[in-house]
């Protein structure tokens, strides 16, 4: 049995993470921690384990890692004398899920000064109490924080998109509303000319042949091809002449129906010769508003169409009827949120779609993915200041899809880039964002789904790319930890 190596206190008076310790906090060190050794090329421990020690390095080199969609990603690597790392929020308990926040590796034969999780948190909270409330307010307080402005930023996202929803659907539904306005006159004079037939005045022959004529006039209308302003003027400039030759009341009422229907001269010809000139203006009447009321019924068709079309759209958007996590189809997502975004868009910026036909779905959070979308769509639109083109392209490799963000702005500056994913930073005017947007999107993609999250940018075209997994790992929740070991 091997005995337990230990460090003196004068040994461990020469790290400077215990230089400062009084005689009796060294001895209560000496007495609690060990000496460990690990083999080049070993793991001193892995991501995502349970944080059981706290790691001081007395000889050998080292490296710090991150686990990125499959990849080992080395952070830091030092031989450093004293640098830490391991269970460091041990100090906070319970109140945080203790999971090493990165992998150590020790890249040489390397020997450590190991003290255990619960040792290490009570030395913090017995030696240094002021320090230890400073660390905890600074924690929590700015995870608090981080909280109530992201709501914040996911509230402001959500009133946006509520305006952009709500302008959206009011041009479709006036549109119906005029419609159905103006249909319920039509019928009404429809039901005037029944008072023709009723009455007999039509004989059995005519009327048939009008019923035909009718239904010949809904056919055309279904069928009449989109016309030019100009095109649609001189057609009803011909028929309300011929109109008005032929004694019909009202000609220049009448034609503009009739021409958006497709109807000509030489119809209204054959029209005469089915009832005959004395129920001609009678005859053209019923036609001309079988025809309005064809046409204002495909109106009210295609605003009730693109209302179901903008409530679907919210509806995949805001994913409320899904499982939180689901097989999904990245490009449903990607539309749904560009009709969301519809309103924002300027008319001096091209959307261009660059889809893979082949895109496999893939296991997401879709309505936190569309969030995602949204933040890089509306920084795009906002480098474009109006004028552009956006582009959604979407690819597949073997084991993960990309999604690229493309906009023809003015780029991000070399010296600004590695600092977009922070919390808080933002390029733009005091007032105009909160700078979580991208932090949001950082962390939807990278710790929730494993994912990556990259930027190219150079003057003209700033492209931000989106790597998701086919297949994700199981979503791991980490508490928040330095990127590197302590120096």
């Amino acid at each position: 049995m091997t005995d337990t190596v230990r460090l003196s206190p004068e040994e461990l008076r020469t790290l400077f993470l215990f230089e400062a310790l009084d005689e009796d906090q060294l001895v209560w060190l000496s007495e609690r921690g060990k000496v460990e050794e690990r083999a080049g090329g070993s793991v001193v421990y892995a991501e995502g384990e349970p944080a059981t020690c706290f790691f001081v390095l007395l000889s050998g080199a080292v490296s710090l890692n991150r686990r990125l969609h499959g990849d080992d990603i080395e952070v830091s690597r030092t031989d450093q004398r004293g640098v830490y790392s391991g269970a460091m929020q041990a100090y906070l308990g319970d109140r945080v899920e203790q999971l090493y926040a990165n992998t150590l590796r020790a890249v040489s034969d390397a020997t450590f000064f190991v003290l255990t999780a619960d040792e290490f948190a009570t030395a913090i909270r017995e030696w240094f109490p002021m320090a230890l409330h400073l660390l905890e307010g600074l924690f929590f307080g700015t995870r608090a924080a981080n909280t109530i402005v992201g709501e914040r930023e996911r509230l402001i996202a959500l009133g946006s998109l509520s305006a952009g929803l709500t302008h959206e659907l009011n041009n479709p539904a006036a549109s119906a509303v005029r419609a159905t306005a103006a249909l319920r006159d039509r019928v009404a004079g429809m039901r005037h000319k029944l008072a023709l037939i009723a009455d007999g005045r039509v004989d059995g022959t005519r009327l048939h042949g009008l019923v035909e004529l009718q239904d010949a006039a809904v056919k055309q209308a279904a069928a009449a091809p989109p016309q030019t302003a100009l095109g649609a003027a001189d057609a009803e400039d011909e028929l309300a002449d011929w109109l008005e030759e032929h004694g019909v009341a009202g000609a220049w009422d009448l034609a503009p129906a009739m021409a958006a229907g497709g109807i000509s001269v030489p119809w209204l010809a054959t029209v005469e010769d089915t009832v005959g000139e004395a129920y001609l203006d009678s005859a053209v009447r019923w036609i001309a508003y079988t025809i309005d009321t064809e046409l204002l019924m495909g109106e009210i068709d295609d605003a009730v169409t693109r209302i179901s079309g903008l409530v679907g759209a919210a509806k995949q958007y805001s994913q409320l009827d899904r499982a939180a996590q689901q097989t999904v189809d990245v490009h449903a997502l990607l539309n749904a949120t560009l009709t969301m975004l519809q309103a924002k868009i300027p008319q001096g910026v091209k959307v261009v779609k660059d889809y893979d036909p082949d895109l496999p779905g893939i296991r997401a959070f879709g309505a936190e993915l569309n969030q995602v979308w949204t933040n890089l769509i509306h920084n795009a639109l906002d480098a474009m200041d109006g004028t552009g083109t956006l582009t959604l392209r979407t690819r597949k490799e073997p084991d993960r899809v990309l999604v690229d963000v493309i906009d023809t702005g003015s780029g991000i500056p070399p010296e600004v880039r590695p600092r977009i994913f922070e919390p808080f930073f933002t390029t733009k005017a005091v007032g105009e964002g909160t700078g979580l947007g991208l932090d949001i999107s950082h962390r939807i993609v990278v710790n929730k789904h494993g994912g990556d999250i990259r930027v190219y940018s150079e003057p003209g075209t700033t492209r931000f790319e989106v790597c998701l997994p086919i297949t994700p790992e199981p979503p791991e929740e980490r508490p928040v930890a330095p990127e590197g070991p302590g120096d």
